[in-house]
């Protein structure tokens, strides 16, 4: 028996005698970035790695890591592996070009992270500003339990020092591709958990990528309402134990 994801594989597929027609709109092409301007700030600094790992070196080390000692990260270090996950790297012809590739450069993925521990920053959940490499501050508190809960209950969304969440604002993808747009979603995500992973592995740490999720208590906690922008997926990242 087939269901919504057998029909979605299906009715999203290209064929050559069937492409769909498509017009831009240029003038509702939607925003590349989500800003929150009336929130605090957290400037974060450039940081590279002290010892660099060739990639043969990290893809051998790369592992799923869930359990983590009760110590801190940087703040450095969250400023590397956020930019190294999905930050700009390069400006041309007027774009701004990130580390992880996008379908059409059109960037649905957005960064949150609920730090736990990580120092100078203050326990509570925050907004990864790209285009300014900076933090926004969404809320302060300790999310541990509530974000535990969101992740059927794993936990290491508590001992972790940080919980990245990666959410899709659809229409900047489907501006371009329609219902194929979630197929690139997905991949764009997928795309930027790994270069996360293997970043937290340059820097010693440990992740995991967690795809079980409750998905709107984990919209409600961001403050999103799970149609135009939603959660796809999440990563921990600390000191292995």
């Amino acid at each position: 028996m087939s269901g919504i994801g057998d029909n979605f594989q299906q009715q999203t597929k290209y064929q050559p005698d069937k492409m769909p027609g498509h017009r831009l709109v240029w003038d509702k092409k939607p925003a590349l970035y989500k800003d929150y301007p009336d929130k605090p700030i957290i400037e974060l600094e450039s940081f590279e790695p002290s010892r660099p790992m060739t990639l043969d070196e990290t893809l051998k080390q790369r592992k799923s890591v869930r359990d983590f000692q009760q110590k801190p990260i940087t703040t450095d270090q969250l400023s590397y592996l956020l930019w190294a996950s999905t930050g700009i790297q390069r400006i041309e012809q007027g774009y701004e070009f990130r580390t992880a590739p996008s379908a059409g450069a059109l960037y649905p993925i957005e960064t949150y992270v609920i730090a736990n521990d990580v120092r100078k920053v203050e326990t509570g959940l925050y907004h990864y500003s790209i285009r300014t490499h900076q933090l926004a501050e969404l809320s302060k508190g300790d999310l541990r339990r509530e974000i535990t809960a969101t992740a059927l209950g794993q936990e290491m969304c508590s001992t972790a020092a940080a919980v990245f969440v990666w959410t899709a604002v659809f229409e900047r993808c489907k501006w371009k591709y329609g219902q194929r747009a979630y197929r690139y979603i997905y991949l764009d995500a997928g795309h930027i958990a790994e270069n996360l992973a293997l970043a937290a592995v340059s820097l010693n740490l440990g992740s995991c990528a967690i795809g079980a999720l409750f998905d709107d208590e984990v919209n409600a906690i961001l403050g999103i309402d799970g149609q135009a922008e939603s959660v796809v997926c999440m990563a921990v990242v600390g000191r292995p134990a």
